[in-house]
Order: C-alpha cells, then structure tokens, then sequence
C-alpha cells in the first residue's frame, strides 16, 4: 500500500497535464475554426452571404399626417395622427468589390433598393396622401435669411402659393417630386437637387464607398469600417472622437462575442458612429442570442455628445440629433420614434407621440458564437426644426420646435432553415470546444479513484 500511494498521485499528475494540454488545444482548435472560417475571403461561405445578405429585410415607413394645420400656423400645438406602414423589402448587396492589402482589406459599395409589399401595408403609396411640412419650403427659408435671395424667395413663395404644409402621395414624399423653390435654387446651387424626397436617390443607389477591414490579420476586425467616401474620419462635428467612424456596417459582427464587449456601428444616414451594449440574452430560432441596444446615452445631452452640438454649444436636448450639418443645411433632426428616451419637452409639444419601447426601440439579437444577426430592428423618427420667421409670412405663429414627419422600423428575422443551417455549425463547433470539459470531468472522476487509492 505504501508503494501505490506513491505511484498513484504521479500517474493522477501526468493524466492532469495531459487534461490541461487536451483543455488547451481543443479551445484553441475550436476558436481557430471560428477565426479562420469568418474571414471575408473570396469564395467562401462567409463572404457569399457578405456580399449578398441572403436573410430578408424590410423597410416599414410610419408617416405624421398633419390634422390641424391652420391651428398650428396660430400659434396651437399640432395634432398628428400615425399612417403606416408602407412596406418595402430591401434588396441589398455590395459591389465593386476588390481586395486589397494582401487580403486584409476590402473595398465594395453597399447597394440597395427597395420593393413595395402591398400586403404588408395599408394602402397604396401611389394613392395614398399625407399632409406634412413643407421641407424644401422651410429649408430655403433657412437659407436664405441672411442672403441676398431671401426677397427673391418670399416672392417666388407667394407666386407659387406655396405654404407651410402642403399634401402629397407616399410615394411622392418618399422618392421624390419636382418642386420649385428647389428647381430655382439649383440654378445658383448646382449640388441641390430640384427634386425632393425623404428617400430621394436612395433606391437603387448607394450609400458611398466603403473600404473594410476584412478580418484576415485578426478576427475582432472583422467587416470593420476603416474608410468612407475617401476619409477616415467624418469632418461634420466639432470634436475628433465625434467624427470618428467606428464599428461595421451594422449587418455583420465580428465571432466569439463576449456580453462586455461595447460593439460599435456606422449607420452612415445617422451622419456619425453609435454603440451598442448588451442587454439580455434571447433565444431565436432556437439559436441562443445576445440582445444589444442603443442606450439613451446615445443621444444624451451630456459633455461626451458636445461634439454633436451644431453650431459648437447649440444642444438641442437629450434624444435628438441635428444633421443638418450632413443634408445641405437642410433642419433634419433625427431622433428615435415617437421621441422615445427623449425629454420630455419634445413629446409633450405634439399631440400624437407615445412613446413606447416595444415598438421604437432600436435593439439587435446577435449570435455569440458567429456573430451572425438573427434578429434585428432599427428604428429612427426624421424630424424638422422649425419656427417662426419674421421674414416668412407662411409660417405664421408657428411654436419653435422639432416637428416630426416620419419613422422608420427597419427589421430582419432569421428564416427556419438559415437557422437550421447555423445550428449545425454552432453545433459542431460546440463539440470540438466542449470536448475538453467532458475530458476534464473523467480526469476528475479518475482523480477521485486515485485519491482514494492512495488513502
């Protein structure tokens, strides 16, 4: 007995370090699977479905229809009632690809266009009108206040009958109709456009050129953004870290996600980067999924979003965003739907906003494991800033304001048998990671024997 107390607990060491060594390559053989296969590298899996998500999105438009216009223009609060949603699928995939770097970078443009859903919608778009701002109107008085076209303006406004809030089809609103404040501002400005449209020139088109980071050097920099239209960095803001762009496109992610981690996106209509954080753990398709939000931090009014602040100390309040330093002067202001986690102001100057965070929260269901989105919804109000100009007779005693005009609930959902498909990677993957934990708990269970041998 002696002697086999002194043999076991050597033969118990030995099995141990065999243990830890299988622990440590199995882990290692696992990850490597992971970091080696998710890597934009032409003809592979992972950069087929890159280039062409194969998993349905849609674009859901939600109009402010305006109800009392003329109440408004007295100096009373609007009422606006919801109309939505008009449906469209969203084709996308990049193009104009070409490596670079040794295969470390890539260059591409995200395409995109859209299809009407009748039978996701209310109505027809093509029939169907809103009344709502007149955008290019109030935009041109924005302009030219200050500018030796303000009289010529006023007439031509006035010549035109043209008044605050004017009526239009869906369509219209959203592709874009000839309008004649901007058919004559475009004579002195070339780079305006005499056509308006709340998604003017974006169908079909696309966002600018892009060059990623392909995640060939390091996995973590997979599909990060580290170029746009040119530039590294955004000029629109007053502060570096405000025009930095961080993060990916927001249509994939990098693998082996950990819930700390502050996981950043480009939404290159937002005109800057914003983050996402974890939130809660959620289960699609059966597949098991970190939830991440956008935090009201976003758009909070704190000293780390001063640089957002246009003119430089202009801070409009917590839950908005003025871009207008990004749409040609244009008074857009962006927020998320309804104003939610917006103050309280904002809501309580239109009769119609209810905020709610079930339906204007913006949130992504992200796999841990590969990255992959299995379910999304991103979800933004377009909002102008308007008030009363001496100058203008056509915006009367209008209150100072951000008025809303439309939302947007962007959505994607994994399909059954792309689910089915994840699943089998997932699964494999988890075998090969798992391995060393069904290792390590035999060594504990011989570890045991042996102990007990050796008493």
């Amino acid at each position: 007995l002696e002697r086999v107390s002194l043999t076991m607990p050597s033969t118990y060491s030995v099995l141990m370090i065999c243990i830890r060594s299988s622990i440590l390559c199995k882990r290692t053989k696992g990850t490597a699977l992971l970091q080696t296969n998710i890597v934009l590298r032409n003809g592979s899996e992972t950069f087929d479905s890159w280039r062409k998500p194969p998993l349905p999105v849609y674009a859901q438009f939600y109009f402010f229809n305006v109800t009392n216009p003329e109440e408004i223009l007295r100096g009373e609060i609007p009422r606006l009632e919801e109309v939505g949603p008009y449906t469209y699928r969203e084709l996308r995939n990049k193009a104009d690809i070409q490596f670079g770097d040794n295969g470390t970078t890539i260059s591409a443009v995200s395409n995109k266009a859209y299809v009407f859903e009748r039978n996701q919608s209310v109505g027809d778009p093509k029939v169907d009108l809103i009344r709502t701002l007149n955008i290019p109107a109030v935009t041109a008085m924005e302009w030219v206040q200050l500018h030796f076209l303000r009289e010529l303006i006023e007439a031509l406004l006035k010549a035109y009958q043209q008044k605050l809030f004017v009526t239009h089809t869906v369509d219209e609103l959203l592709w874009g109709y000839k309008d004649e404040i901007l058919s004559l501002i475009s004579v002195f400005k070339p780079e305006i456009s005499p056509y308006f449209g709340l998604y003017y020139g974006k169908n079909g088109t696309n966002d600018g050129d892009y060059v990623f980071l392909t995640g060939e050097d390091n996995y973590l920099n997979f599909s990060k953004i580290v170029e746009w239209n040119g530039k590294t960095s955004l000029d629109w803001w007053t502060t570096d870290k405000c025009n930095m762009i961080n993060g990916t496109d927001g249509d994939s992610f990098h693998p082996l996600i950990n819930k700390e981690e502050i996981l950043y996106v480009f939404p290159s209509e937002f005109c800057r980067s914003v983050y996402i954080t974890f939130s809660d753990f959620e289960s699609v398709q059966g597949l098991p999924a970190f939830r991440y939000k956008v935090p009201g931090e976003i758009l909070a009014n704190t000293s780390d979003n001063a640089g957002f602040c246009v003119p430089k100390g202009n801070c409009l309040g917590s839950g908005v965003l003025n871009i207008s330093v990004c749409k040609n002067g244009a008074p857009i202001i962006i927020s998320f739907p309804h104003f939610y986690q917006a103050d309280e102001k904002f809501v309580s100057a239109i009769d119609g906003m209810h905020p709610n965070k079930d339906y204007h929260e913006t949130f992504v269901d992200i796999n841990p494991l590969t990255g992959v989105i299995l379910r999304a919804a991103k979800r933004f109000q377009i909002n102008v800033y308007v008030k009363k100009l001496d100058d203008f007779a056509e915006t009367g005693n209008i209150r100072t304001m951000v008025f809303p005009v439309m939302y947007i609930n962007e959505s994607v959902l994994i399909d059954k048998e792309t689910a089915s498909r994840l699943k089998s990677v997932i699964n494999t993957t988890s075998i090969i990671t798992n391995i060393p934990y069904i290792v390590m708990a035999l060594g504990v269970l011989f570890g045991l024997i042996f102990t007990w041998l050796a008493c």
